[in-house]
């Protein structure tokens, strides 16, 4: 476990302890609107579930409620939590988590909805809504999730048309580029790919949240808002890393994603992997989704595959272009999907490498490992109340498989790196600053040059 809390400098997790905070926001106002959004899609299918599963599917639906609304209640009274009792993989991990809590909280008060680290309980609701149907075959593994990130995906359309047409005026002429133009694109994917991460239904309770229009116009606009841009850095990493392969080309070896949303965003970031492939800046790339429905909206193998799918079948040249391009990155191995169950459990990613060493190993095999999203930004610091002068290596706490960039639009009241004032001055100009999904960040750490 990552020191005490009090321990060391370290700052406490933030938590719904603070009324008015946007952790008791979160926990008072948006999970229980998510978790009765949950209940009423099972509702919904209950004609599904009986026409595939006869009298067991109405029964599971009753049942999976029940459970759901249960965990509803528990939430809105600040109830203690509950260990899981589903018996897969991953419960034991989550027990223990759950122990190592209440010792670090003392025995004075249970661990609480309200009185326990935001990071914590929110994965926790998650992993709860996964076991109330993993409890009630045969609807164990129905997506409740599914409907919004398919949604989100037809919704931009447009958006993912001018995305691919873009790709494919690079791709045209790949080889003429100069390592300047390269860049250039280079820079201009990054940010796409950091501006799709808006597209978050986790945030938005659910409600329609897809990308209308195409990123790419509005790129010059977006850059007052990129508090850190550590692009270049990003870019020089990448370079230094290439070396001469068997191809004859000279690549880094690989790129590690680790992804977010489905929907827009993910297209965002295939579209950041092809150009990556295609211009010879890396040989392969590793993708990491996550192993259940998991904050609305976060990528899962099945989304993954989908949305691959829908890109071939779409009705429109360069969209299907690089649908087919993609399925032949996966078929050649050039491109692999992971989805180790850390992901999905409530770690702070300092605890890697002792709780999941064989992912933290993994990742040590990447020349770069971006980090999609704020909740891969609340893991990697810790979700702590930590000064915004704080750099980010020192909020990393230790943790650095690889050179690491993390592309984030705020979304939670947590964020380092910034000069002296810059905090302030934002607070002064725009309270919510750091919740909005208004403003973003491009950080790197390198482990190797430290």
């Amino acid at each position: 476990m990552a020191a005490d809390q009090t321990m060391h400098g370290v700052p406490p997790s933030l938590s719904a302890r603070v009324v008015g905070s946007f952790a008791y926001l979160t926990i008072r106002d948006r999970l229980p609107t998510i978790l009765t959004k949950v209940v009423d899609t099972i509702h919904r299918n209950k004609n599904k579930f009986f026409e595939e599963y006869g009298e067991a599917g109405i029964e599971a639906e009753k049942q999976a409620i029940s459970l759901l609304s249960k965990l509803r209640n528990e939430l809105q009274t600040d109830k203690p939590v509950l260990a899981l009792t589903d018996g897969l993989p991953d419960t034991d991990s989550w027990n223990q988590y759950l122990e190592r809590q209440q010792r670090l909280q003392g025995d004075q008060e249970p661990v609480s909805w309200f009185k326990s680290p935001w990071l914590y309980v929110e994965c926790y609701m998650y992993r709860r809504i996964h076991e109330a149907l993993l409890l009630n075959p045969p609807i164990s593994d129905f997506d409740v999730f599914n409907e919004g990130k398919t949604q989100g995906f037809t919704e931009s359309s447009q958006a993912v048309m001018s995305l691919c047409t873009y790709l494919e005026g690079i791709n045209n002429n790949i080889e003429e580029l100069s390592k300047n133009q390269l860049f250039e694109h280079f820079s201009k994917l990054m940010q796409v790919s950091l501006w799709g991460n808006k597209c978050d239904l986790s945030i938005s309770a659910g409600q329609e949240n897809s990308q209308k229009t195409s990123p790419l116009d509005s790129l010059y606009s977006l850059l007052p808002f990129i508090l850190v841009d550590d692009t270049k850095r990003v870019w020089s990493a990448l370079i230094s890393a290439q070396r001469p392969r068997e191809s004859g080309k000279t690549t880094a070896d690989r790129v590690d994603i680790v992804l977010d949303n489905a929907g827009f965003e993910l297209v965002t970031d295939l579209v950041l992997a092809d150009f990556l492939v295609s211009s010879g800046l890396a040989r392969q790339i590793h993708f990491h989704g996550k192993s259940i429905p998991w904050f609305v909206s976060d990528v899962t193998a099945k989304d993954f595959q989908w949305t691959i799918r829908q890109a071939m079948a779409t009705n429109h040249k360069w969209v299907s272009k690089c649908g087919v391009q993609w399925q032949r990155y996966l078929k050649e191995g050039m491109w692999c999907y992971h989805d180790h169950p850390f992901w999905t459990q409530p770690h702070e990613f300092c605890d890697m490498a002792a709780d999941a060493p064989d992912l933290y190993t993994t990742l040590q095999g990447a020349d770069l490992v971006l980090f999609k999203g704020d909740l891969n930004y609340r893991k990697l610091t810790g979700d702590r109340y930590w000064e915004h002068t704080v750099s980010f290596e020192t909020a990393l706490r230790g943790f650095g498989p690889a050179p690491l960039c993390s592309l984030r639009t705020l979304k939670a009241n947590i964020q380092v790196g910034l000069q002296p004032g810059q905090g302030e001055k934002l607070t002064s100009q725009d309270p919510s600053w750091m919740t909005s999904g208004k403003y973003a960040v491009i950080q790197f750490h390198n482990p190797k040059s430290e």
